[in-house]
């Protein structure tokens, strides 16, 4: 009797983990819902600047789907296939995958992009932005200025694009020069709010391979060193 007490009790406990005892209902959701690191398959999410569109293709193939993605890069088609080896078997990967692939959109007007306008997201991701690459220093007062104007640019064209509980996500060096885009504080003056800034690996993200993006060595990888994803909100 003690032998089958026991047994009993791990056959509850066994069936509550495979989702036994929960609602028809409640078990379709465990089954249908897929997730990778802060995205989900429930979300409706655009990914802004992509490279070799490698970090979509990620996401797409770990939630099993791209219905719910809309995934964009300012190179044309062309001018993404001459650039990137890997590109156009990606993009041939997430529109299999049902994804909605956009070229040429600029991120600090893509608010009032066509195909963009009249839709809104739970997530708006822009890895590693950056307004290219000068003769100067990246820690040249200019250079940073100009890159600050692109990450504020995406900034104010997302929140009018987020919904009601949506987040803009930003991932980004943080050692010095890079620390000096202040971020946060351009958050700030467009309405978004910190909700948390987590430590980015590579390895999260199964396949991801950024790009430097201009010049000879465009489809060559550059070292991120230290880098977060930085989550915003819109403030209330």
């Amino acid at each position: 009797m003690i032998q089958w007490r026991i047994w009993k009790g791990q056959a509850s406990s066994s069936y509550k983990y495979m989702g036994f005892g929960k609602t028809e209902c409640q078990r379709n959701e465990m089954e249908a819902e897929k997730r990778i690191k802060h995205y989900s398959s429930s979300h409706k999410i655009l990914l802004v600047g992509e490279g070799d569109f490698s970090f979509a293709a990620c996401l797409a193939t770990s939630v099993g789907s791209g219905i719910n993605m809309v995934v964009t890069s300012l190179d044309s088609k062309v001018m993404l296939n001459y650039k990137y080896k890997e590109a156009m078997a990606n993009v041939s990967r997430l529109e299999e995958l049902g994804c909605t692939v956009i070229h040429e959109v600029d991120c600090c007007t893509m608010s009032q992009h066509s195909k963009l306008k009249s839709n809104l997201f739970d997530r708006i991701v822009f890895n590693f932005p950056h307004a290219g690459f000068f003769f100067s220093s990246e820690s040249t007062p200019y250079v940073i200025d100009l890159h600050k104007k692109v990450v504020k640019g995406f900034l104010r064209n997302a929140v009018e694009m987020l919904t009601e509980n949506g987040e803009v996500h930003i991932t980004h060096k943080i050692a010095h020069p890079f620390n000096m885009w202040e971020i946060e504080k351009l958050a700030n003056e467009v309405g978004l709010g910190l909700l948390d800034e987590v430590a980015f690996y590579y390895w999260d993200y199964p396949g991801y391979k950024n790009k430097r993006g201009e010049g000879q060595r465009c489809d060559e990888s550059f070292p991120i060193g230290k880098s977060s994803t930085y989550k915003f909100k819109i403030m209330n």
